[in-house]
C-alpha cells in the first residue's frame, strides 16, 4: 500500500488508529500519519490496523519535537516499514546524514515503502538559499523532502514558498510547512506552490504541530485555492 506522492497528500496525523475510521477523516484524508512516538503500542497497534487509508508512519525524535528517546528508536521504526499498512515512513534529515537510519532506509527499499526525510526549525526561519539547500540534500535520500520551520514574519513565509516553487518547477517532491500562527496560512497554500503532503488532525485539540488546522477545515481550503 505505498503512497504515492506525484500529487497532493492530505494527512490525518493521530496516535490513536481509530481515528481513521473517523467519518471525517474517510472523506477527507488521503493517509493517516501514525506518531508512533505518542502512541502506547505502536507496533501492535500497525500490526491491528485494518482501515483503508495507508499509514505514514512517524517515530519522531525528542530533538525534532517529538516523544521517542533515540535508543531503538528507528529500528522500531524499520519493524513498522515491514507492516503492510504502512506506505510511507517519515525520518529524520539529521538521522540520515549521521549514518544512524541506514539500516531503516534499506528497509523501505526493501519492502517498497516511500521516505520522507524531514527536518524542523522550532527556532525560526533560515534564509531561502538555506531553505533550497536543505530540500535538496533531503530529496537525495527521499521520496519526498519535508521541511517546516517556524515564521516571525510574512517575509519568512514568502522565503518559504519561493524554496517550495523553485524545488517543485525542477522536478523535486517536497512538503513545506511555517509553523505557528503566523505561517498557519502556509498550510493551505504551499500546496499551490507545490507542496505534496499537508497535515491536519480530525479534531482540532489533538495538533501535533504548532498552527495546525482542523482536517475538514485544511481540505476545504486546499480544495478551494487549488
Amino acid at each position: 500500500m505505498r503512497i504515492e506522492f506525484d500529487s497532493f497528500v492530505l494527512a490525518a496525523p493521530t496516535a490513536d488508529l481509530s481515528d481513521a475510521d473517523d467519518p471525517i477523516a474517510r472523506e477527507h484524508a488521503d493517509a493517516v500519519e501514525f506518531r508512533m512516538d505518542l502512541a502506547d503500542e505502536p507496533l501492535g497497534g500497525l500490526e491491528n490496523y485494518d482501515g483503508d487509508l495507508p499509514i505514514l508512519a512517524t517515530n519522531r525524535t525528542e530533538r525534532e519535537g517529538g516523544e521517542a528517546a533515540d535508543d531503538g528508536r528507528l529500528e522500531t521504526l524499520a519493524e513498522a516499514a515491514r507492516i503492510d499498512a504502512v506506505g510511507a515512513i517519515d525520518v529524520e534529515l539529521e538521522s540520515i546524514l549521521e549514518g544512524e537510519a541506514d539500516g531503516l532506509l534499506e528497509t523501505a527499499r526493501e519492502r517498497d515503502v516511500a521516505v520522507v526525510a524531514s527536518s524542523h526549525d522550532f527556532e525560526g526561519t533560515p534564509p531561502r538559499t538555506e531553505l533550497v539547500r536543505t530540500l535538496t540534500e533531503a530529496g537525495k535520500y527521499a521520496d519526498v523532502a519535508k521541511l517546516a520551520v517556524t515564521a516571525e514574519s510574512k517575509a519568512d513565509t514568502l522565503a518559504l514558498l519561493s524554496a517550495t516553487e523553485r524545488l517543485t518547477a525542477h522536478g523535486d517532491a517536497v512538503a513545506t510547512m511555517a509553523m505557528g500562527d503566523v505561517g498557519s496560512h502556509t498550510r493551505a497554500v504551499a500546496p499551490v506552490y507545490g507542496s505534496k503532503i499537508g497535515y491536519a488532525p480530525v479534531d482540532p485539540e489533538a495538533a501535533t504541530a504548532p498552527g495546525q488546522y482542523d482536517l475538514e477545515t485544511l481540505s476545504e481550503l486546499v480544495s478551494q485555492l487549488k
